[in-house]
């Protein structure tokens, strides 16, 4: 996406997540039935024993079932059914949320059209073969009308294409050779022109093919995170097992031995059912939240460790400004002619194929040719100049500390610099002719949005190829906390390097085959689609709207599924308390009438308190599931906010909410015969 497209596509997102549209992750009850029938195929000791406590809770419901056949009543067939309700509603938790992603996925597909490229042999001739046998390597010739027949990159030729089938983005982009921005997508259709493109990946093994994968849940590993949890989850499974297993000898001892279907129940009550059946739904969910923003992501932890960032490493251009910087003035200076420095920055920049390049070009007439034997010096991050030699003639044009500056140039290029542009000195055989304005703009609201990150604990640093003052004046006028100018890559790899040895999760965008070490150094580095395949290689991320912008709400969605996991664990472990207070004063009353007084819901009987709590705690899975989907709102706060608020909501609400559901369950309990 070009740069000009960057701030519709900011307000069609934030419309879409203010209203709820489509693509928010609105969860929607339909999606229950739809998914039942995946719910029931799970059903399976196979699938079940992925997951320890959904499958403690499985194996209880298996030994129900055989009690209910060989001694039936109304109390052991009602737990017996609610018992495997548990289970199945759990499964359509996860259901639901890998249905959600196959109806993308499913969307994805009809981008796909099965083509037929041409491609080149190695004499230059052309031979037309599908697209699915083509090869890395192979390069292929694509016009005017045709789709690309696979990922790649553009080796020859310059073109507009459509890339709306993937990006939804309407207006079309430009892919050309020899820049950041050659990197071209299977599935899309070239507009305009014609170009050769080297594929890049293997049938089956295009972004497309792996998001539809990532959106399916069928390459989902479970990240670090949620295997601790998992592990806790298990250990506090044990520890209830080992507990209800001792009840039975001291509830012999005592003179009332309790049925083994009293017992089942009691243990799938104070086990943490309800995060341990929602466990996997939400980190389904929170993969597809990033999908839905058009964020192929190669793995779940890149997601979590988002969540977990402290630094965000932000390019300028394009980021924290519009990036469609350009040449506004040119200004001589030591008594140089306009004429002769409109002539020197026109050639010096021929051979630079930037888009400040172009814009200096078009500020001093547009392209011109050179009929003198001549040799092009090419635009790199390093030497950061450009130029051409003609005969004895060196121009060069460039960064300010390239040269060696007189007194005026230097108070010039501080003047442009302090005012927030960007100066680009102009030079004739090390004489510095002039100095070149290149002007940009902060992108509005970005003073709020670091606001924001600030609250978060997360600190922001700008990232610029500009002069100090430059830099200064832009991240003053953003609100960063810091900036790195003139920064190379090796000085990127360094400051990525030095937070990460305090302590910090690193995140930051990229697109340039030069920010592909540091993408990879980085613990999020997010490459755009529109960049090398060096960067998204490197990177465990890609946005395939190339929005630099993006990364700011890549580690909110990384934070939202942090809490809500959090969110939820806490109603989990925080419910048992009323279960208790539910089942054991109804297991032990007949032998301890003390224990008449902790039955402070009234409830009617032994029989219905035990069948109350388990039919509150099947039903409050399938309560949970539209939060688990959709995530925990999330606002910017401190670690100590947050965690203050999950325990006021979530903790006090996993207290009172069981006791208030379980006593409303019991008035209709009571009215079954023989309860």
């Amino acid at each position: 996406m070009t740069t000009t497209e960057r701030p519709a596509a900011e307000q069609r997102r934030h419309h879409v997540e203010r209203t709820g549209r489509p693509g928010a992750g609105v969860f929607n009850p339909r999606q229950l039935l739809v998914s039942f029938p995946d719910a029931l195929r799970k059903l399976g000791p196979r699938h079940q024993l992925r997951n320890p406590v959904m499958f403690v809770v499985w194996a209880g419901s298996v030994l129900s079932t055989v009690l209910a056949i060989g001694d039936p009543d109304v109390f052991t067939i009602l737990v017996t059914g609610w018992l495997w309700c548990t289970v199945l509603f759990a499964n359509l938790a996860e259901a639901v949320a890998e249905g959600r992603g196959k109806a993308q996925a499913e969307t994805l597909r009809r981008t796909r059209k099965e083509t037929t490229a041409r491609r080149l042999r190695a004499d230059g001739t052309e031979e037309h073969v599908p697209g699915a046998e083509l090869r890395a390597g192979d390069r292929v010739v694509v016009e005017a009308g045709q789709v690309i027949p696979g990922d790649g990159e553009v080796v020859e030729g310059i073109a507009t294409v459509d890339e709306s089938a993937i990006t939804g983005e309407s207006a079309p982009v430009i892919r050309e050779s020899g820049g950041d921005f050659s990197s071209v997508t299977g599935g899309t259709t070239v507009l305009s022109d014609r170009i050769v493109v080297r594929i890049t990946t293997k049938p089956g093994e295009s972004f497309v093919d792996r998001m539809i994968a990532l959106v399916e849940g069928a390459r989902r590993q479970k990240t670090p995170n949620e295997i601790a949890l998992t592990i806790l989850l298990a250990t506090l499974t044990i520890i209830f097992l080992l507990a209800v297993v001792a009840l039975q000898p001291v509830a012999r001892y005592a003179g009332s031995v309790q049925p083994v279907i009293v017992l089942t129940a009691l243990l799938v009550c104070l086990i943490p059912t309800t995060i341990g059946a929602l466990l996997s739904a939400i980190g389904i969910a929170g993969m597809d939240r990033l999908v839905r923003r058009n964020v192929l992501a190669t793995s779940g932890r890149a997601v979590e460790a988002a969540g977990d960032v402290s630094t965000l490493l932000l390019d300028k251009t394009g980021t924290i400004t519009f990036g469609n910087r350009r040449a506004t003035e040119l200004i001589p200076v030591d008594g140089t002619a306009m004429a002769t420095l409109r002539e020197a920055a026109r050639l010096a920049s021929i051979a630079d194929t930037t888009p400040e390049g172009r814009s200096v070009l078009d500020l001093c007439g547009g392209p011109v040719e050179v009929a003198e034997p001549h040799e092009f010096v090419p635009f790199t991050a390093r030497s950061r100049m450009s130029g051409v030699d003609i005969g004895d003639r060196h121009l060069r044009k460039g960064a300010a500390s390239a040269f060696a500056a007189t007194e005026e140039s230097r108070r010039v290029v501080d003047e442009i610099a302090a005012g927030g542009g960007t100066p680009l000195v102009v030079a004739e055989n090390e004489r510095v002719l002039g100095v070149i304005r290149l002007s940009d703009v902060v992108k509005p609201a970005m003073k709020e949005r670091f606001a924001e990150l600030r609250a978060m604990g997360i600190r922001t640093v700008m990232i610029t190829g500009d002069n100090p003052l430059t830099a200064k004046a832009i991240a003053e006028e953003s609100g960063v906390d810091d900036y790195l100018a003139e920064a190379r890559p090796e000085d990127k790899m360094a400051l990525i390097r030095r937070e990460q040895e305090g302590g910090r999760l690193v995140a930051m965008t990229g697109d340039g085959t030069n920010d592909a070490p540091a993408l990879a150094q980085s613990d999020v580095g997010v490459a755009m689609n529109s960049g090398t395949m060096a960067a998204k290689e490197a990177g465990n991320m890609v946005d395939l709207d190339s929005d630099p912008t993006k990364l700011i709400e890549i580690v909110e969605i990384g934070k939202q599924l942090l809490i809500t996991r959090g969110a939820l664990t806490t109603f989990s472990v925080a419910n048992d308390l009323a279960k208790y207070f539910a089942i054991l004063p109804a297991m032990f009353a007949g032998i301890f009438p003390q224990l008449d007084k902790l039955n402070v819901m009234g409830l009617h009987s032994p029989a219905s308190a035990i069948t109350s709590a388990v039919v509150f705690n099947a039903l409050v899975i399938v309560g949970l599931i539209p939060l688990a989907l959709r995530g925990v709102r999330y606002r910017p706060a401190t670690a100590t906010a947050l965690l203050r608020r999950n325990l006021l909501v979530y903790g006090v609400g996993g207290v009172v909410t069981p006791f208030a559901g379980i006593w409303l369950i019991d008035l209709v309990v009571r009215l079954i015969p023989g309860m």
